[in-house]
């Protein structure tokens, strides 16, 4: 008799970790110095990567002001080819 799917999953899991070598990192740092927009009225924070949408769409819903007097400092990232 074989061993279960569980014995070969666990072995395959010992194996891996050896392999790996390391411990899984974070990323919470990484993302917390990427959240560099900020909203001039309340002071939330976005991602970098945030798109004008959504920032116009914060602005007019939780504010009813525009892009502008919310985020001045915004531009719009050039389109990827």
């Amino acid at each position: 008799m074989g061993g279960g799917n569980g014995a070969k999953a666990a072995q395959k899991r010992e194996r891996n970790a050896k392999n790996a070598g390391g411990t899984a990192k974070s990323q919470l740092k990484v993302n917390a110095k990427a959240m560099n927009i900020q909203c001039d009225t309340c002071k939330a924070t976005f991602l970098s990567t945030t798109r004008e949408a959504a920032l116009t769409e914060h602005a007019v819903n939780k504010h009813n002001k525009t892009l502008v007097q919310c985020f001045p400092g915004f531009q719009a990232a050039a389109p990827a080819k």
